[in-house]
């Protein structure tokens, strides 16, 4: 009778520890403000806006976003992204030009999508 060594667990990197341990922030995107697109259906989309920092209100920012692009949009409480701000249509790069030109780091903002 023979025992199947393979069905043991067995960690490989047991012994190396964590390379990352001394560098908490490395992958973080806790500091960044996310611009994405979403595909809706058909030709739709759906801009949306999470990350915003705890000094702007949504709402506001919300309003003067409608306003500016002539689009639609509401906020969306998320459990776990936090506030998130849907803008109708694909208003990415509008978004990242009125919050440069309004005073917010443009390093501090990354725009995904297709």
């Amino acid at each position: 009778m023979s025992v199947v060594q393979n069905l043991e667990n067995f960690d490989p990197f047991a012994d190396e520890g964590d390379p990352l341990a001394g560098t908490a922030d490395v992958g973080s995107q806790a500091n960044h403000l996310h611009i994405r697109i979403q595909q809706r259906n058909g030709r739709k989309t759906l801009t949306t806006l999470q990350g915003l920092p705890k000094e702007y209100d949504p709402k506001k920012l919300l309003k003067a976003f409608k306003k500016e692009f002539a689009c639609n949009g509401n906020v969306v409480d998320d459990l776990e992204m936090g506030e998130v701000i849907q803008l109708q249509g694909d208003q990415r790069n509008k978004i990242l030009n009125f919050l440069v030109d309004n005073g917010m780091d443009k390093s501090s903002i990354k725009v995904h999508g297709f």
